[in-house]
This record gives structure tokens, sequence and C-alpha cells, in this order.
């Protein structure tokens, strides 16, 4: 048997008043445990609180190793392509325009990788709906919200390489082989 009490006492120091109160109604009533109400919905909700946290770590670590995926993908691009961007700037492309070459291509295959999970979510949410709270497991929102922090951490991630690649010295890019 469970009994509420609301009060705006602290409740250790009520506990002493809800047993006399309690003992001539059955003085047979063990009255030994006493819990606030958010502790009770804290015991309840805590399993799925830890695995909401633990999930978000992981999502946190994915985005990290993500980040430096792209950043060390597209570094490898720029270096790859280091000749053929001191053609271009011999040739009279600016810096800017280079950056804006870089970071255009790591937007295409950005936007390609979240159209792909994108796709692959949709398959596999079904799954994930008893973890869910508050919003469904398509729900428009949330997949906008998240192409888009993936495209932005894409964005930050190759703009390293993209400044880098807009810095190349056209003499010295078609020295190296």
């Amino acid at each position: 048997m469970k009994l509420v009490v609301r009060t705006a006492l602290p409740s250790l120091s009520l506990a002493a008043s809800i047993k006399t109160a309690l003992r001539p109604i059955d003085p047979n009533l063990p009255v030994t445990e006493f819990q606030t109400l958010q502790g009770l919905v804290d015991k309840v909700v805590s399993p799925r609180r830890f695995l909401v946290v633990l999930l978000s770590g992981f999502a946190g670590f994915a985005l990290l190793l993500a980040s430096l995926g792209i950043y060390a993908l597209i570094s490898y691009s720029v270096n790859q392509r280091t000749k053929e961007i001191g053609i271009r700037m011999a040739l009279g492309a600016n810096s800017w325009l280079v950056r804006r070459g870089v970071l255009t291509k790591t937007l295409r295959l950005a936007l390609a990788g979240v159209a792909l999970g994108t796709l692959g979510s949709f398959a596999l949410s079904r799954w994930i709906e008893s973890l869910l709270f508050g919003t469904t497991p398509t729900n428009p929102a949330v997949y906008s919200g998240v192409s888009l922090l993936l495209c932005v951490v894409a964005l930050v991630a190759a703009y390293v390489p993209a400044r880098r690649a807009s810095r190349i010295e056209p003499l010295q890019a078609l020295r190296t082989e």
C-alpha cells in the first residue's frame, strides 16, 4: 500500500507526523519507507533515461567519427588533386572558386549519404518506435534537423582541406608529382 501526501514541508520532518497520524487507524501498519514522488518517478524512468543517455553518447561519438572520416576523405582528395588545382589557379581561378568547388563536392557527397541514410532509416524505424517519446519514427522535423546537422558537419569538416586547397601555389603544384 502506498500513501501519497502533498506538503510544502521536507519529507524527513513529515515522517514522524505521518506515523503518529496512522497509528490510531492501524497500529500494525508498517510505516518504514518514505519517498518523494519525484524519487518514485525517477526510479521508474531511470532505465529508459540510461538507455537514452547511452544512445545519445553513441550518436555523438558516431558524429565525431563521421566528421573525422569526411575530413580525411576530403583532405586525401585535395592532396590527389593538387596538380589539377594548381593548373586551375594558374589559369585564373581565384581562391574563393577553388574553396567553393571543394565544398560543393563535399556537399554533394554528404547529400547522397543523407539520402541513402534517410531511406535506410525509414526502413528500420519501426524497431525503435518503443524507445521514442513525444515523436513518431517518421517525424519530418526530426529527419530535416538531422539532415541539416549532418550537412553542416560535413561542410565544417571539409573547410580546412578546402582552405588548404585554395592556398596552393600554382608553380609549386605543377612541379610536384
